[in-house]
C-alpha cells in the first residue's frame, strides 16, 4: 500500500475520516466518498443489466474508458450469497459504481475497496 498516494488521493478528492476506515488488510471508502468522489470527477456511468432474478443479479458499469461489473446473490450466510438483502438489483449497481468510481481513480490499484462491494466490508 502506497501510504504517499492515498494521502494524496485524499487531499485531491476532499476526503474526511467518516469517508474511509481500516478493515483488516484493506482501506474502504464509504459510499459517500465513493459520492465525493464520483462528482468532484464528473464521472459519468452507463449501467447494463446482465441478468436480473430474484435473488441474483449482475449490473455492468461503463465508463468512456472502463468497465466493470457487479453482482449480488441473495443468501441467509455468506456461504450461499454475498448479499442478505432482498434488493439484489440495487447492491449489485452500487457494486458496479464503487468499483468503477475507485478504477478510474486509482484507488484500486492501491488495494482501496468500497465498502458496498462485500458485506464483510461494512463498518463495525
Amino acid at each position: 500500500m502506497n501510504r504517499d498516494k492515498i494521502a494524496e488521493l485524499y487531499k485531491k478528492y476532499d476526503l474526511e475520516k467518516e469517508d474511509i476506515y481500516k478493515h483488516q488488510h484493506y482501506l474502504i471508502i464509504t459510499r459517500a466518498g465513493i459520492d465525493k468522489i464520483q462528482a468532484i470527477e464528473g464521472i459519468k456511468i452507463a449501467y447494463e443489466v446482465i441478468k436480473c432474478e430474484t435473488n441474483f443479479c449482475v449490473v455492468k458499469a461503463t465508463t468512456k474508458d472502463l468497465e466493470t461489473f457487479g453482482s449480488a446473490i441473495k443468501g441467509t450466510s455468506f456461504k450461499d450469497g454475498n448479499t442478505n438483502s432482498w434488493y439484489v438489483m440495487e447492491m449489485a449497481e452500487k457494486r458496479a459504481m464503487s468499483r468503477i468510481v475507485l478504477k478510474v481513480c486509482g484507488f484500486y490499484e492501491l488495494g482501496v475497496f468500497g465498502e458496498d462491494e462485500s458485506e464483510d466490508f461494512k463498518r463495525k
